[in-house]
């Protein structure tokens, strides 16, 4: 059984950024990745803004996936793809299974970043034919860039989240015209001035209105619409299914490690350790969706994390569990709460700074955090869902459970 310092399963901004950091300290790192070519996400993506937090520059996506494989492997990476991860073992151990065969890998620690994947057609349940033509943006950001295909002409887009705006640009390269975004809320998930990049387009979005069925029989001819509960039929080629991010967690739900309700992702302690400590996480496993070059800072803060967990300088995993107490948050990070500060400081012991927060719907009110009946933190916010949130640690009085609450108004 072969075994090194450091299995990364995953070679995108998270990963590659782990496993550089971790080989400039002079940690034998191995990255794991599935598919042909290293790079994440950010391959498929044909535009700006990558980079500016990385490089202090502005990159297009595939230039940024190919100056972290470069930077990784100047380090001294070493990088498998076409290398799928079947099973996780306790301790470190891993199945993998590759053009070369079935083996079993072991390592002193295993950093996941399998990152995210978008919600399909059949989880939202969107009735009609099943013709062909219906996607993700992952997807046709794949056959556009990647194949240099072009699949429909005027498709419409599920959705407002920031990849939807993405897929606008796609489509803009491309040379299709999406004929409307579609989206249930009454504003759009993404930033406001994101909408202008529609209009520019010339692609109206239609608000508090969903796709209740795709018709066609071999290729997407139309969609049903439900616009506040007035039905219309409009003409379509094309169907992209966008956002709805979910962690890519089948190798964790098949595990022995513990997996948190409300992300989806692993449960994880302020240094991205699992409930098996020769276990770590970092990137959009653990929430759903963040920018690439929050993935890229996260993965080398939790390397700082393995690092001192090689060298035995993290403390034992505490026992101060966070709980939500508001159907309105989906998820609260990390789950898992020190009951004494780090010290000197997080940065230093790969430690996060704070809390990530994300709701299930639009809300405003006053978050609390509770602790034996003592009120820990309390801020205001107005937020939406797929918005980042952020709250400094707070000081915990025992080893008891902290309960994150919404008080809307």
């Amino acid at each position: 059984m072969a075994q090194t310092d450091v299995i990364v399963i995953g070679a995108g901004p998270a990963g590659l950024s782990a496993a550089t950091a971790l080989a400039r300290l002079g940690v034998a790192v191995t990255v794991l990745d599935r598919e042909a070519v290293a790079g994440g996400i950010p391959r498929h993506c044909n535009h700006p803004p990558y980079g500016l937090r990385e490089f202090r520059r502005l990159m297009r996506g595939p230039a940024y996936a190919q100056r972290l494989v470069a930077e990784a492997k100047a380090a001294g990476v070493t990088i498998r793809t076409q290398t799928t991860v079947t099973f996780l073992h306790p301790g470190g151990r891993i199945d993998v299974t590759s053009p070369e065969g079935v083996e079993t890998l072991a390592a002193r620690a295993v950093l996941l970043a399998t990152g995210v994947r978008e919600t399909s057609r059949a989880a939202r349940l969107i009735g009609g034919e099943k013709p062909g033509g219906v996607m993700s943006t992952g997807a046709l950001q794949g056959i556009v860039h990647l194949n240099g295909q072009r699949p429909f002409q005027r498709p419409v887009i599920l959705g407002t989240e920031l990849v939807a705006f993405s897929a606008l640009l796609t489509c803009r390269h491309a040379g299709i015209k999406p004929v409307a975004m579609i989206e249930p809320a009454r504003r759009i998930t993404a930033r406001s001035p994101a909408i202008w990049l529609a209009r520019l387009m010339g692609v109206p979005v239609l608000l508090e209105a969903t796709v209740d069925a795709i018709h066609g029989r071999t290729r997407v001819e139309g969609v049903q619409i439900d616009r506040r509960g007035t039905l219309q039929d409009m003409a379509t080629d094309g169907v992209i299914v966008s956002g709805g991010f979910r962690p890519e967690a089948t190798l964790l739900r098949l595990s022995h490690l513990e997996v948190d309700p409300g992300s989806g992702g692993p449960v994880i302690d302020l240094w991205g350790r699992l409930s098996d400590p020769a276990y770590f996480a970092a990137g959009n496993l653990l929430r759903g969706v963040e920018t690439a070059g929050w993935c890229w800072a996260e993965g080398r803060r939790v390397a700082r994390a393995i690092h001192a967990a090689l060298l035995g300088q993290l403390p034992a995993p505490e026992v101060a569990r966070l709980r939500l107490g508001s159907d309105a948050v989906r998820l609260a990070l990390p789950q898992v709460l020190p009951i004494d500060r780090p010290k000197p400081s997080p940065a230093d012991s790969g430690a996060a700074d704070g809390l990530q927060l994300r709701l299930n719907r639009p809300a405003k009110g006053r978050l609390r955090l509770m602790q034996d009946g003592v009120c820990l933190m309390d801020r205001r916010i107005d937020s939406l869902p797929e918005r980042r949130i952020t709250l400094p640690l707070p000081a915990l009085r025992s080893a008891s459970d902290v309960t994150l609450t919404l008080e809307e108004r």
